[in-house]
């Protein structure tokens, strides 16, 4: 049995490989797990089930899908059909440690490969310790290298076709999206994105990706979230470039892996500090901590870069990486709120929300985790809007209200406001003292 999880292809996944060495006909399972679902919010819902649909489709409508808890219904449904091996791709999230390990008390697991080019734990340092710092980190990734892409497809092994299985778990039919979702689904989807962006904008990434006015990135977060494609796939094709723009993408996915190591090695981080002495730090609460996390997620702050963004997010479910941290270090830094209210707010509405890069991005924003930003490095949202979108083109195109003020001019509104645009909800100048008052009081 292969049991389908972040990995929902059927090309370069070695889990077919193992499967198919065992002989005979293979089933393939996803578990609804509510677990997950209920956490994931409807974007990544909306974005899962239209995956699971195009993945049933590759297997010729031949995917088994349940709902309940893997733990119950992963060995029932092996039971159910003769599975003596049930292949999957290894998790190293907190989540999918546990569950996994309560799996493998009944049936036997056998895990080959992760949705990582190197897996958490094997980059370390020589005395076997890991790392805290991407730089190193990133040295000793490249050194370590990774696989090639794994030579499957939906014909390395022959399907089992639920029909024909007597018993055991229920098939489901796999929900309906309720919203759109992005323009690329499914492997085939994820294929085409990456190939769209490699032959288009990846030679200007370098140069480009800070910029959100542009719209030049190639939101490859969304298929790597669901494992449609690997970034083993990715990274060779990133290999037959040599430009600045495939260095510094291969860069990015080098962090997504960092994360995921600090993650797997400090599963706490995903709720607490890293940093144990920003746990001191004083954040403001009460009703007016509530109304300002309010106006923020509303993006309706006064704040022209803050609000695009946050916009953004509400109307695609994605937002721009500059931009997050932006809207991250207003909401810490400026509002004085926790990062992880902020992280959560986005998990609910990210479609590309992934627990290890989303609680390691804004812990380094927040200047608590591993390779942070220092603490005291405040973005001011105005120069910050100034620099990256210097036209103003990002803004006008998410607030409307904003559509009438000309350039750059429109992240400063000095000239003028439009009445029906707030006034900004603080001082960012005095805001930026306040925490860095604050940081002094935990610093020694």
């Amino acid at each position: 049995m292969v049991w389908f999880r972040r990995d929902l292809r059927v090309g370069d996944l070695p889990i077919l490989s193992a499967a198919s060495d065992a002989g005979g006909r293979t089933l393939g399972l996803f578990v609804l797990d509510e677990n997950l679902l209920g956490p994931a919010g409807s974007p990544r819902q909306d974005q899962l089930f239209a995956n699971l649909t195009a993945l049933d489709h590759q297997l010729d409508g031949k995917l088994m899908v349940v709902r309940g808890d893997p733990a119950d219904v992963v060995p029932r449904v092996a039971e159910s059909v003769g599975a003596e091996e049930v292949h999957i791709s290894a998790d190293y999230g907190p989540y999918g440690r546990r569950r996994d390990a309560a799996v493998a008390e009944q049936v036997e697991l056998i895990a080959t490969g992760s949705p990582y080019a190197v897996a958490p734990g094997r980059v370390t340092k020589a005395d076997g310790d890991p790392y805290k710092v991407f730089t190193p980190y990133f040295r000793q990734w490249m050194e370590h290298g990774w696989r090639g892409p794994a030579s499957t497809d939906a014909q390395t092994v022959r399907w089992f076709d639920p029909s024909d299985k007597e018993g055991g778990p229920r098939r489901v039919s796999i929900p309906a999206p309720s919203a759109s979702v992005s323009d690329f689904v499914g492997e085939v989807g994820a294929l085409e994105q990456w190939k769209e962006y490699c032959e288009n904008d990846l030679d200007r990434y370098d140069d480009e990706r800070n910029r959100p006015d542009l719209d030049t990135t190639s939101r490859m977060s969304i298929p790597l979230k669901y494992g449609t494609i690997h970034p083993r796939t990715m990274l060779a094709d990133l290999s037959k470039r040599l430009g600045d723009g495939a260095q510094a993408y291969r860069r990015q996915l080098a962090w997504r892996d960092f994360y995921a190591d600090i993650l797997f090695q400090r599963p706490d981080s995903a709720r607490k500090n890293y940093d144990d002495k920003f746990d001191r730090l004083r954040h403001d609460g009460g009703v007016d901590a509530d109304a300002a996390f309010t106006a923020w997620c509303e993006g309706k702050t006064g704040f022209p870069i803050v609000d695009a963004g946050m916009r953004q997010l509400a109307a695609e479910n994605w937002m721009h990486n500059r931009v997050r941290m932006i809207v991250a270090s207003f909401l810490v830094k400026d509002l004085h709120i926790p990062w992880w209210r902020g992280a959560r707010f986005f998990m609910s509405h990210l479609v590309d929300g992934d627990l290890a890069s989303n609680q390691h991005g804004w812990q380094w924003t927040a200047g608590s985790g591993t390779d942070a930003s220092p603490f005291f490095r405040v973005f001011n949202p105005i120069t910050q809007g100034e620099k990256f979108d210097p036209d103003g083109t990002y803004v006008r195109r998410w607030v409307p209200e904003l559509r009438d003020v000309p350039g750059k001019a429109v992240h400063s509104l000095k000239a003028m406001r439009p009445v029906d645009y707030p006034d900004p909800i603080v001082d960012h100048a005095h805001e930026r003292e306040e925490a860095l008052r604050r940081y002094g009081e935990i610093k020694g």
